[in-house]
């Protein structure tokens, strides 16, 4: 998994200034966007922060902030704004929570693991988004790299939304389902991947890939704990269980969680077909080893049959090499030749018996 956690870019680049003199980044810089939707249609213009909260209580429809990796002071501006709970402002901070669903008095407080498969690498990019949702406001915490809630907001303004489920909860319903369908896009992504490693596993290739099995493999585990988690949230949303749920929404919760439940068992097969890709790959070298180490024992008795067939006539001759002067048949007219045909006829019978057993 990789969260981002950047800052905000310096657009012009320029070199570092000493910090006495930096300007301090305020709220308004973290705040994506800032505005007010009524009837299926954004209000024209941006609402100021100060304004947000008069802004919301005088419309029937909701306000929207979206921050963007915000820190905790910048936060808790906006949580004083609209009287967030406390410990779910803490959660969106730290930015390191499993998907949840909470409801703290009026306020329902969502976290949700958009994800990206970045296919280059064979890794899963996490991001995280923490969503307030109030009877008139929707303020939205993202850390990470992510379109998602950029989507959702094209969507509303763009009139995509049935009227008949707008509102805060739709702001919802709308993140988790462009969430699921990532999900499918990087399942589907993944799929490919661990074809092409099965392929190679089971190909005449000889290399050994399960370096390559255990990383992907690595990254379906840490995908599983971002889809996991959002089955019984999206459960008890679809079942009418969250206050304000509008009942036009509920079919809609529950068609997102029939996806996700469908990526979540694509998924684990996936993790389980790694496991036997794995085991297989481990399988396999372990046979190819063998076979190394079998032809390997085979050229040792060969070079062990050669050395000791070249090792009776170096013996031989080595007796004979000795500057003494009483030695059996030195002096004979056909010792010469004897020496030869003994050393032949042992060679030749060491040749044979080595033949015969399978050495040569």
């Amino acid at each position: 998994m990789r969260l981002s956690r950047t800052g905000v870019p310096d657009p012009s680049r320029s070199p570092p200034t000493p910090a006495a003199s930096r300007e301090p980044r305020t709220v308004e810089s973290v705040i994506a966007d800032c505005a007010v939707y009524e009837c299926g249609q954004r209000r024209p213009g941006r609402v100021p922060l100060e304004q947000a909260g008069e802004a919301a209580a005088s419309t029937n429809g909701f306000v929207w902030i979206g921050l963007q990796q915000p820190s905790a002071a910048e936060v808790e501006a906006v949580a004083e704004e609209f009287a967030l709970p406390a410990l779910a402002v803490e959660d969106a901070v730290k930015a390191h929570q499993r998907p949840k669903l909470e409801r703290y008095g009026d306020v329902t407080f969502a976290v949700l693991k958009p994800v990206r498969y970045i296919d280059s690498d064979e890794v899963i990019d996490v991001a995280e988004v923490a969503i307030f949702l109030g009877h008139n406001f929707v303020v939205t915490v993202r850390h990470g790299e992510s379109e998602v809630l950029r989507t959702v907001r094209q969507q509303l303004e763009g009139g995509e939304v049935d009227a008949a489920v707008q509102g805060p909860m739709c702001v919802l319903y709308q993140a988790a389902d462009q969430i699921v369908d990532e999900y499918e896009r990087a399942i589907a992504s993944i799929d490919d991947d661990v074809a092409e490693i099965e392929a190679q596993v089971f190909s005449a290739d000889a290399g050994d890939h399960a370096e390559r099995i255990y990383k992907l493999k690595r990254e379906v585990l840490e995908f599983r704990r971002a889809l996991a988690p959002l089955a019984a949230p999206l459960e008890r949303l679809a079942a009418g269980s969250i206050p304000r749920t509008p009942e036009a929404l509920r079919p809609y919760f529950r068609d997102v969680h029939d996806h996700l439940m469908r990526a979540a068992d694509t998924l684990d097969s996936q993790d389980r077909l790694l496991t036997d890709v794995l085991q297989a790959n481990v399988a396999r070298v372990s046979v190819q080893q063998s076979a190394v180490a079998v032809r390997q024992n085979e050229d040792m008795r060969k070079i062990s049959a050669w050395a000791a067939i070249a090792l009776v006539p170096t013996a031989i001759a080595g007796v004979y090499g000795m500057n003494f002067e009483n030695m059996p048949e030195l002096r004979w007219e056909y010792g010469y030749f004897l020496v030869l045909a003994v050393i032949a006829t042992a060679c030749l019978s060491l040749h044979r018996l080595f033949k015969h057993n399978g050495w040569l």
